[in-house]
């Protein structure tokens, strides 16, 4: 066992599957000064810089894939992948249906994502829900260094595109970079545990689909993702003290979604509270809500999201965040009710 940080959890895979497979490179801007050590190690051919232009590297990424190999695309942020749009929606997720399997794209999307350091609605989303919707790609997000390796490890073997999210909060050198540039005022809303874990030695794979009970609880399912999941733990906490007893699941995986470990839990606590860094509309709570109805339930529901474009001010980005405030008061009106 060792403790790590999330960030070198998802090096470690990546270098890992490297060493394994001469076939993984890694393509984005800057990426042989980000990921300095994996361009010492396996040099230019494999770890590539691009020109700022996501529409330009994911179509190369693409191609590379078709031509077997198996490219991770790196992004600044998840949300610059809305200039690489046309690539990932109409030709890296449509590939295999519409060549009848005769053609897939291996490739793996690195995707720092969310708020909390003040950066405003175009630096700040999440948009695993948009991205999770589109058939064809995989859909996972990390909220340990265990899971961040897990989850890598298995994308990089995955026959098909997978969009892997990197929490900013979690991951020290995301925080680190953003903090540069004369930004050391800067601080950031990390949750008590951060983004350092336990890894298991040897690491192993987490198979897609396989949500993780971060607590036992009878009264209440709180379901959420990435640093959701360490707020729902410590609301769990303070809720104890009420007589609330809360399950916690970490759902890892959004495309496929674990359904059978959510309908099991709400079966069992008979309310569930989403919580959810994403936008609220037409997304993760209400496919939540909707799984759980078609299996035949009919909970108590609520849901604790971004209801709107994320605001630059410190104390507003607070109160649009899935806080631990606002988790403890949805739970309470829902036990209550």
């Amino acid at each position: 066992m060792q403790v790590i940080s999330f960030g070198q959890a998802v090096d470690r895979a990546i270098e890992d599957a490297m060493v394994r497979d001469e076939t993984i490179v890694l393509i984005g801007e800057d990426v042989p000064m980000l990921r300095a050590p994996l361009f010492a190690r396996f040099g230019a051919d494999r770890v590539l810089a691009a020109p700022i232009s996501e529409a330009a590297f994911f179509g190369a990424a693409a191609g590379a894939a078709m031509a077997g190999l198996r490219p991770v695309v790196e992004l600044y942020m998840v949300d610059f992948i809305a200039v690489a749009l046309d690539a990932i929606l109409n030709h890296i997720a449509k590939l295999e249906a519409f060549s009848g399997g005769k053609w897939r794209a291996p490739l793996v999307v690195r995707a720092p994502s969310g708020a909390g350091y003040g950066d405003g609605g175009q630096h700040g989303q999440s948009l695993w829900g948009s991205l999770a919707s589109i058939p064809g790609l995989t859909v996972v997000v990390a909220s340990t260094p265990a899971d961040a390796y897990g989850l890598m490890t298995t994308a990089l073997a995955h026959d098909g595109p997978v969009i892997f999210m990197e929490p900013k909060l979690l991951s020290e050198e995301c925080l680190e970079f953003l903090g540069r540039g004369g930004r050391d005022t800067v601080t950031f809303d990390v949750p008590a545990d951060g983004g350092r874990g336990v890894v298991p030695d040897p690491p192993h794979a987490i198979p897609f689909g396989s949500a993780a009970v971060r607590r036992e609880g009878a009264d209440l399912t709180i379901a959420s993702v990435a640093v959701g999941v360490h707020r729902a733990l410590a609301a769990a906490a303070i809720l104890e003290s009420d007589g609330i007893s809360c399950e916690v699941l970490d759902l890892r995986s959004l495309r496929p979604l674990d359904v059978k470990t959510v309908v099991a839990s709400v079966g069992k606590t008979g309310r569930l509270l989403a919580v959810d860094e994403d936008y609220r509309e037409y997304g993760l709570s209400g496919e939540l809500a909707a799984v759980c109805l078609e299996a035949g339930l009919s909970p108590r529901f609520d849901r604790v999201c971004v209801e709107d474009t994320l605001p630059y001010a410190r104390h507003l980005e607070k109160a649009a965040l899935p806080n631990v405030d606002r988790i403890i008061r949805a739970a309470r009106e829902l036990v209550n009710a």
